[in-house]
């Protein structure tokens, strides 16, 4: 092992998975091209070098069932969680994982993101031991997603730490006749944490900026906390409908 890095805090990635959903009633065992849709994430997950450890974190006997079935490591929590947030705090809290190691939270519904972009999340908070949290983003290239709340977009300063996310078109150009346009980033939802700093998240009470915008995030920098954006190369298409289950099916067989 690389002597520069042998004493690198460990990097374990978590999936929340749950079975009930508005949109998408069972959406982590719906299959494409032949495989649950969860086990593609895992699958995904696992051709990340940097990670030491994969696991999802249910409440779910189907889920669970499922991803013993292909060999995965399942991490049983509550029913009572209101967000994958507290959920991946609790499956963190149950695993052998230090105060300082790198917890990433892989959303269970990104079934075609590239495995690099997890050593893009993590690797600022392996760089930088005093940074509680990382995320990505991606700039914005079909316009229709500026002004889409579903499509998160994200400022931050120079140094690349988060200014403000929000699910309004940000900056808003005052004179639209000025050029050039300004540049707009999506936020994707893949998180790296400290395992202590996640812990402490989850007890604070919710932010007056996320209880607007229902964005968690905003949690943090309005505590005060710093969140490292990334910039990634990579988007990743999320799966909440059907219709979206059947579009990334189509880029599967495609490929």
């Amino acid at each position: 092992m690389d002597l520069e890095h042998k004493n690198e805090p460990h990097v374990v990635a978590i999936i929340p998975a749950r079975y009930h959903s508005n949109r998408f009633k069972g959406k982590p065992l719906h299959k494409i091209c032949g495989k649950p849709m969860i086990q593609h994430v895992y699958e995904r997950a696992k051709g990340a070098t940097i990670l030491s450890r994969v696991a999802v974190a249910t409440d779910d006997e189907r889920i669970a069932d499922c991803v013993r079935g292909f060999g995965g490591e399942v991490v049983m929590t509550s029913s009572d969680h209101v967000s994958g947030t507290d959920r991946l705090a609790e499956a963190a809290s149950l695993m052998d994982i230090a105060e300082q190691d790198v917890v990433v939270n892989i959303q269970g519904d990104q079934p075609r993101f590239p495995s690099e972009i997890i050593e893009q999340v993590a690797r600022p908070l392996l760089d930088d031991p005093s940074l509680p949290m990382s995320t990505l983003i991606y700039k914005i290239i079909r316009e229709e997603e500026i002004h889409d709340p579903n499509h998160v977009k994200t400022t931050f300063d120079r140094h690349g730490m988060a200014l403000y996310f929000s699910r309004a078109p940000i900056p808003f150009q005052r004179n639209p006749e000025d050029s050039p346009s300004p540049t707009y980033y999506k936020h994707l939802g893949f998180y790296a944490y400290r395992k202590g700093f996640l812990l402490s998240f989850v007890g604070w009470p919710e932010g007056e900026w996320e209880r607007f915008e229902k964005l968690e995030q905003l949690r943090a920098l309005e505590y005060g906390y710093r969140i490292k954006v990334v910039l990634t190369e990579h988007d990743s298409v999320e799966v909440d409908t059907l219709a979206d289950a059947e579009r990334v099916a189509q880029l599967c067989e495609e490929k």
